[in-house]
């Protein structure tokens, strides 16, 4: 597509193209071979990894169950940990399946404004992690509630069963689900830059898991905290906690952020380069 078709459209689409963009760019996403599998193993992963964990604490293993000081809700959603690779592929074959299949040429025939293409695109797949964040954070909290009580977590030693209704365990569902669209979203940018999706769900899983390793390898607690306040997933993780929360490196909601800043980067580099070349 010619640099003068690119730059020909720069005013706002009607609420119609609009709605029609997002409409083609939902079909184009649900339809894409895999993504309903994708999604289902984002929730599946996040809900039975979380269960695995959880059922592997026992108070029995500390000197008193008061004692154990463990992060209930936190450790029934650990399971995001490995339910974001779902994410991350989502986020990237949104826009890397068009380039490896060829029909990006058509998309942007339909619709030359290519932030526009990119919005939508950001809007369909940040729909469809969050619902599936969603039930796999439910199905996490479910099962902490049914295996903590058996493990010793009981409300009579100090910890509450787990509830979505709760305050803190509230913030940590929520956050967690946010967390996981961030995800997509970084990974999406990175994907529009890349156009190989290969190379870019390896470049996200790099970034999410890199930082983590080196901060574990370093001797200095000083460095951890400042690897961990800059980190993408350490950092947005942080949201996950619900108690000690002056001993983290960063607070809850401002990990978020910092997540939401390397989304936000991301996003801007990749509809950048895609404004920037022909196809």
């Amino acid at each position: 597509m010619s640099g003068a078709n690119r730059g020909a459209p720069r005013a706002v689409l009607p609420r119609g193209a609009w709605t029609n963009t997002l409409h083609a760019e939902w079909t184009k996403l649900r339809t894409l071979p895999g993504v309903w599998w994708t999604l289902v193993a984002l929730a599946g992963l996040t809900a039975a990894v979380g269960a695995a964990v959880t059922g592997s604490v026992d108070t029995a293993n500390c000197a008193s169950p008061a004692g154990c000081m463990e992060d209930t809700p936190k450790l029934a959603l650990s399971g995001v940990r490995l339910g974001q690779v779902a994410a991350v592929a989502v986020g990237v074959l949104a826009v890397g399946g068009e380039y490896t299949t060829g029909t990006i040429a058509a998309t942007l025939a339909a619709v030359p404004r290519r932030a526009a293409v990119l919005a939508a695109k950001a809007a369909v797949v940040a729909g469809a992690v969050a619902a599936a964040g969603t039930v796999g954070v439910l199905a996490s909290l479910a099962a902490g509630r049914s295996l903590l009580p058996g493990n010793g977590f009981t409300a009579a030693n100090g910890y509450p069963p787990l509830s979505p209704l709760d305050g803190p365990t509230a913030r940590a569902a929520a956050g967690t689900v946010l967390y996981l669209v961030l995800v997509a979203l970084l990974s999406l940018g990175v994907g529009t830059a890349l156009r190989e999706p290969a190379a870019a769900i390896t470049a996200v899983l790099a970034l999410l898991w890199l930082v983590p390793v080196v901060t574990r390898l370093t001797a200095s607690a000083v460095w951890q905290d400042r690897l961990d306040k800059v980190a993408p997933m350490p950092a947005g993780l942080a949201v996950q906690a619900t108690r000690d929360l002056d001993r983290l490196p960063i607070g809850p909601w401002a990990g978020l952020g910092v997540l939401a800043g390397y989304a936000a980067a991301a996003l801007l580099a990749g509809g950048a380069v895609f404004a920037a070349r022909d196809a």
